[in-house]
Order: C-alpha cells, then sequence, then structure tokens
C-alpha cells in the first residue's frame, strides 16, 4: 500500500487522527500482523482521541479559567474541612449534566478559587461548556453592554453554557443594577444549567449582600434549594511557607 497518497487524503478529508495513526502503524512491524478490521479500529480510535482532545482545548480556552487546575491535583491533606467523598463525587460532572449548583465558602486562601477552576477544567475535559467571571468585572461588564445596547445578547451568551463559575462574590452589598444582573443570570439559569459561586461570605449571610428582600428571595430560592456545598475553613494555604504551588 502507498503511504503517502493514502496520508494525504486523509489530510483532505480533515482526518488528522486517522492520518497520524496510519503513519504510527505503518512504521511498527507487528502491526502488518493486524486484520483490516483491527487497523480501522485503531484508526479510529485515534481519530476520536485527537478530536476529544481538540474539543477539550476549545472548551478551555472559551472558559478562561483564572488558574491552571485539574481535580487531580486537589490536595486532601490540608486541614480545611474538604470532603474528598464529596469533591471526587463532583468531579465526574455528573451534577452539571443534572443541572445543579454548587457553592464553595470559607476565608481568603483557603483555595475556593482553585477548585472551582479544576471542576471547570474537568467540566471541559468532560465536554461541557464553560465559563469563568470573577462577580465584580462581570458586574463592571454588565453595565458597559447595559450602556452600549449588548446587554441582552452578553446575558444570552452567558446562558448558553453548561457550567458558569461565578467566583469572588461579596461583600459588598449589591447595589440595584447589580441585583438586577444576578437576577436574571440566575433565573436565566434555573433548572436549565449550573452555577458554582465562591464567596468568603457564608451563604446564610448571602440575603444581607444581596440587599432587596424580594430579590434575595427570588435568587436564593433558585440558587441554593437543589446546591452542593463546600464550606472551608482553616488557615490560609498562603501563610504556609512550604506550600506547594501546584496543587490546592
Amino acid at each position: 500500500m502507498l503511504t503517502h497518497p493514502t496520508v494525504d487524503l486523509l489530510h483532505k478529508l480533515g482526518l488528522l487522527g486517522m492520518a497520524k495513526g496510519f503513519k504510527d502503524l505503518e512504521s511498527q512491524p507487528e502491526a502488518h500482523s493486524l486484520t483490516h478490521a483491527e487497523w480501522l479500529a485503531l484508526l479510529l480510535e485515534q481519530e476520536a482521541t485527537l478530536r476529544r482532545q481538540k474539543r477539550f482545548e476549545s472548551r478551555a480556552r472559551a472558559a478562561k479559567l483564572r488558574q491552571s487546575a485539574s481535580v487531580e491535583d486537589v490536595d486532601y491533606r490540608t486541614p480545611r474541612g474538604l470532603d474528598r467523598a464529596l469533591f471526587l463525587k463532583l468531579a465526574g460532572c455528573d451534577w452539571v449534566r443534572a443541572r445543579h449548583n454548587l457553592l464553595i465558602t470559607g476565608k481568603t486562601g483557603l483555595g475556593k478559587s482553585w477548585l472551582a477552576c479544576a471542576l471547570g477544567q474537568k467540566a471541559c475535559r468532560e465536554d461541557l461548556s464553560t465559563a469563568y467571571y470573577r462577580v465584580p468585572r462581570l458586574f463592571s461588564a454588565l453595565a458597559m453592554a447595559r450602556a452600549d445596547g449588548r446587554y441582552a445578547r452578553v446575558l444570552r451568551q452567558i446562558a448558553k453554557v453548561d457550567l458558569l463559575i461565578l467566583d469572588d462574590w461579596g461583600p459588598e452589598t449589591l447595589n440595584a443594577d447589580q441585583r438586577r444582573d444576578l437576577l436574571e443570570i440566575i433565573d436565566d439559569r434555573h433548572e436549565m444549567r449550573s452555577v458554582i459561586i465562591t464567596s468568603q461570605i457564608p451563604v446564610k449571610h448571602w440575603y444581607e449582600i444581596i440587599g432587596d428582600p424580594s430579590i434575595a428571595d427570588a435568587i436564593l430560592d433558585r440558587l441554593v434549594h437543589n446546591a452542593y456545598r463546600i464550606e472551608l475553613n482553616g488557615e490560609s494555604k498562603r501563610k504556609r511557607i512550604n506550600s506547594e504551588p501546584a496543587s490546592e
């Protein structure tokens, strides 16, 4: 069989994984004993693997996660109240597919953002669209969008992603526009898509941060009732002299 014309044709068809797999198999003497069906199966697996990797890379770029984090690197040794069994369950991403939420609270320096980004990265690997926003910057972006006529379009974009990460909420009380923005976001996603929120403020005080009682009721009713919770406590990891920067 002529190698180069076959590889060229696979490239023209956009089957880059199969083209690479074909060249790899051609270079392995033991591969010549494989049947046609076995060759085809191996080439298709190479193509599927490459496409999964490309989808992940595309989703990870679009997510714009604040930190490079993965669920495999989570540090369970540091005392901070992280339930290993719960986190491993969350790492499976079934809760995202079930359209549940996750609330991560705790003092600064305990790794809230890192854990959220690790779950966001895993969601990208599971072929789930993800978007990360620091809450103060999101509110600023929405204020600008409201001023130049892009508000509805930006909200639609946010509503489409499977997993929305809202990082670093609080402790400032929301103003009227921010309350409405948050209600729009949470209402769009209610029982349709999932949210991770991280905050230094315990959930029981979120009512006060929102400010308006009726809007607070509407937001928290939609957000909290089907949410998993991770409540971290302990000494800030940033104060540990011998901390490991590659894991949280």
